[in-house]
């Protein structure tokens, strides 16, 4: 592929090339025949909390310490390489909902083909509902593109959304390709890469730049598009004008987890970057309780007043009447809502029933 010179006419061959080579991963990631087998063991971590959050990172580069300090869990932290040899979790409390925390051990190059557990490591990874690469300041930065690499290698897209082309499978018709924009990828190298696939009849419907890369995320159909902060650690070993250059960087946070520097603003851009709101409950004829939030994920379906129910108790829902609101998701306050109603962060709800 690197030999070979990008234009019209290789399109087909280097998209045929790509569309190989991510078979092999995948077959290398879940070996396929024989009797089933052993995969491997794993970690079996049960899930807890509102969400999960998974520390990552080449081995001593602080992730145990900064553990240990914001979950007050007992992982051991040494000055040697891979103390951690198995997975351990914690719980972070932050604006009063409980995030677990997995410390996994240190992973090394080649993780995504099985060195050094990487596999079992990675595939906690993608349990995840956020990344934390833990990076040491004081070593090179080609340490982040490693691990991005051996996370991509394992079906992991970080900090990116999932492509919005159209991939259709049909009966009959051969492969249509159709493009509302200008894009690199052709229909040459849409039907190679769709012949690797077995694929003879489908509909490819572009609405955006798309590259081949991503025409093949979306046939082979077992990505994981997680957000991910790149934690820079030890940075009191490093001068202040290293250190502007990480605080300018998109999803980095530099911080000192033995001296205790910007835990705090660990924890904001944590929050922040989960993308999560807390619904408080108000019992009739009685204050809110602020103590104890409903925490909902951030999006158009989780945010109603029907999942807000169902988060309490399934069978709420089946006597709900309506509910009056108090907060910025309405005009007025209390106002009468619907099961439709979408909630915002710090609204006040309480439920009347039939």
């Amino acid at each position: 592929m690197s030999r070979t010179q990008k234009n019209k006419a290789t399109s087909g061959h280097l998209g045929l090339l790509k569309a190989k080579l991510a078979k092999l991963r995948r077959e290398l990631i879940t070996p396929t025949g024989g009797k089933g087998g052993d995969k491997g063991e794993g970690f079996d971590v049960p899930k807890t909390g509102e969400a999960r959050i998974g520390l990552i990172g080449f081995p001593s580069v602080g992730k145990s310490t900064l553990m240990n300090k914001l979950t007050g869990t007992e992982s051991l932290a040494a000055a040697y390489e891979f103390t951690t040899l198995t997975c351990i979790p914690g719980v972070i409390n932050y604006m009063g909902s409980k995030l677990q925390l997995l410390d996994l051990p240190g992973i090394i190059e080649g993780a995504k083909d099985g060195k050094g557990r990487g596999r079992q490591v990675i595939a906690v990874a993608r349990s995840c509902n956020l990344i934390m690469i833990t990076l040491d300041a004081s070593k090179p930065a080609v340490h982040k593109r490693l691990i991005e690499h051996e996370l991509e290698g394992f079906g992991i897209r970080l900090n990116k959304e999932p492509p919005t082309l159209i991939f259709r499978r049909k009966d009959r018709g051969g492969i249509t390709f159709s493009s509302s924009v200008q894009t690199s990828l052709t229909a040459e190298s849409v039907r190679a890469i769709c012949a690797e696939y077995k694929v003879h009849n489908a509909d490819v419907i572009l609405r955006e730049e798309t590259t081949e890369d991503e025409l093949i995320d979306v046939i082979e159909g077992n990505r994981i598009y997680i957000p991910a902060l790149y934690i820079v650690n030890k940075i009191d070993a490093i001068t202040m004008e290293e250190l502007e250059l990480y605080d300018r960087l998109p999803h980095y946070v530099p911080i000192s987890s033995g001296l205790d520097w910007n835990l705090d603003g660990l924890l904001e851009e944590i929050w922040s970057r989960l993308n999560l709101i807390r619904v408080y409950t108000k019992p009739k004829g009685q204050i809110p309780d602020y103590g104890a939030p409903v925490i909902l994920r951030n999006d158009e379906r989780h945010t109603t007043i029907e999942a807000f129910c169902n988060k309490l108790h399934k069978a709420i829902i089946r006597e709900f009447k309506y509910a009056l609101v108090w907060g910025i998701s309405v005009k007025f306050n209390p106002q009468k809502v619907g099961r439709e109603h979408k909630l915002r962060d710090e609204d006040v709800v309480q439920i009347v029933k039939k």
